[in-house]
């Protein structure tokens, strides 16, 4: 009866031993087996095959039958296949290969697919996969173990994190280039007065607005809008429906462009940091660790210069 299920590599290189040598005892000292032994492997490989896989040709030597020559071209290529496998598990133990996932908060969109292209260009066998969501969907993302880094600006405290600041992080309040208050000093009491657009709840752009809004205003209400996105709070502010509190790094080309304008107010820009984390509690993988130095190492170059 055929049994594929229980040939060994063991059965196998016995085969390719005799087949090199052409003598069952020359085979033996070459894989370090007694003759028996052999014979044994050799003997439980045709009855799992159900065909002989040896003959004695001439002048005694011990040749393999077509079925044996079949089954030695396969045992050549397990053994190759074994080998790219080995060597493709040594990469991924020693960080030269594998997967990461590296999650980016919306905000971070501007500079995040630069950042994956050169890291692909440095270690082309390491996939990095990017997650882009607000504040809390990266958090939960972290949490659940769905990415292994995340890049944002305030460190949850849940799920504990190892964080470490990867470059500055500020903030302004941006508005069209006719606005009036575009060019003068602004005084909290003309903020208030404005429409102010906000991000959806969750977002850490939202938080830091509704911080520096209570300390000027000292609690007092002003006009909101929210959106759910930078680009359509970018499109707002050009358009006229108010002014916003966003990330520098979102409004460089506009800025530079002309579209849109800082204002001039007590305590901005608001100075921040980006943080490159990953939970406390679980190791990362030797590809992951490595992505998470040379990010460190980059000190910040990857985002985008005003």
């Amino acid at each position: 009866m055929n049994r594929p299920d229980a040939i060994t590599f063991k059965q196998l290189r016995a085969l390719s031993s005799v087949a090199q040598y052409g003598s069952i005892t020359r085979a033996a000292e070459a894989i370090h087996l007694t003759p028996p032994a052999v014979h044994t492997q050799l003997r439980q490989l045709s009855a799992h095959l159900g065909a002989d896989v040896l003959r004695r040709g001439d002048a005694g030597r011990m040749e393999l039958t077509d079925e044996g020559l079949v089954v030695l071209e396969a045992a050549g290529r397990i053994e190759a296949e074994l080998d790219i496998c080995m060597k493709s598990v040594a990469a991924i133990r020693d960080g030269h290969a594998g997967l990461v996932r590296l999650g980016v908060v919306s905000t971070g969109k501007y500079f995040a697919p630069s950042l994956v292209a050169h890291l692909k260009s440095e270690f082309p066998e390491i996939r990095v996969e990017l997650t882009v969501g607000n504040r809390g969907q990266i958090i939960e993302a972290l949490d659940y173990r769905q990415i292994q880094l995340a890049i944002m600006g305030r460190p949850p405290r849940l799920p504990a994190n190892s964080a470490e600041p990867v470059g500055p992080h500020p903030h302004v309040f941006i508005a069209p280039p006719d606005h009036r208050l575009a060019r003068a000093r602004v005084t909290p009491q003309e903020l208030l007065k404005e429409t102010i657009i906000e991000r959806e709840p969750g977002s850490g752009t939202r938080i830091l607005l509704s911080r520096f809004m209570d300390r000027i205003g000292q609690g007092a209400a002003y006009d909101t809008m929210a959106m759910s996105s930078n680009e359509t709070i970018k499109q707002a502010v050009i358009a006229g429906l108010g002014i916003a509190l966003i990330s520098q790094h979102t409004v460089v080309e506009e800025l530079h462009s002309g579209r849109l304008v800082t204002l001039d107010i007590p305590g901005l820009p608001i100075e921040r940091a980006w943080y490159l984390l990953h939970r406390s509690d679980t190791d990362l993988s030797a590809a992951a660790q490595k992505i998470r130095a040379h990010i460190s190492g980059l000190q910040g170059s990857f985002l985008p210069k005003l």
